[in-house]
Parts: C-alpha cells; structure tokens; sequence
C-alpha cells in the first residue's frame, strides 16, 4: 500500500470536501482515514489516502490538488506516508 498524507487548510466554504474528494475519486485513491475541523471560520482536514491504484504520478497528483486549493482559496499539500513519518519523529 502506498499511503500519502494530504492537507487542507484555509478559510471555510462550501465544498471544498466535495471538491478533493471528487477528485480523488477519479485518480483511484482510496481515503482511509479523513479527519476535519473549522475553527473561527477556518477549514483543517487531514487525509490519509492509499494511492496504489492511482494511475498518475505522485507529482502530478500534489500539482493538480495545489491548483484545486488555489481554484477553491485553500492550501492543499501533499506528502508521502514515510516522508511525513520521518519529519515528524523527534
């Protein structure tokens, strides 16, 4: 399984779920784990994603999610399951 972590963050609107998800359904990735919250109007979500099936490349998946979050006003970021997982050990 080739998991990857995906964030969102930026001011709340409607459908911006509706908008990576759509997507992510047609790349073949599966979510597995989806955590959100808005705090003073501002949106926060955390994906954990499996994206062995994906046709596309790993690039080309955090490029079209970044132009998603610049169409929507959101911040989306991409970052490998083992990546994230060696950054954030201390």
């Amino acid at each position: 399984m080739n998991r990857t972590i995906i964030t969102v963050v930026g001011k709340d609107t409607v459908g911006i779920i509706a908008k990576v998800c759509t997507y992510l359904s047609h790349e073949n990735v599966n979510i597995l784990d989806i955590s959100q919250t808005i705090v003073s109007d501002f949106f926060n979500m955390m994906m954990i994603v499996d994206t062995s099936r994906m046709a596309a490349s790993f690039d080309t998946l955090a490029s079209d999610l970044q132009a998603i979050g610049a169409e929507i006003g959101v911040q989306i970021k991409c970052q490998r399951e083992d990546i994230f997982n060696k950054m954030h050990r201390i």
